[in-house]
């Protein structure tokens, strides 16, 4: 995975923490779990604000389903 999966990051975000609220989440948590997942394999650095935002809000629409 890359940064720019976004979806596919969510959903292996929500897959593996499911009884994590991600709008109670900040960004470097947020990030230490994205680069924590199996299959990521991007420049952890690339992971900057507008990634993490997109990410974040994907988790709350998946976990919202």
């Amino acid at each position: 995975m890359k940064w720019n999966d976004i979806q596919q990051i969510a959903e292996a975000l929500y897959d593996k923490y499911p009884d994590v609220d991600p709008t109670r989440l900040n960004f470097v948590d947020l990030h230490n779990k994205v680069v924590g997942l199996e299959g990521f394999d991007d420049d952890h650095k690339r992971g900057g604000e507008k990634f993490l935002e997109a990410i974040q809000q994907a988790w709350i629409d998946e976990a919202a389903e």
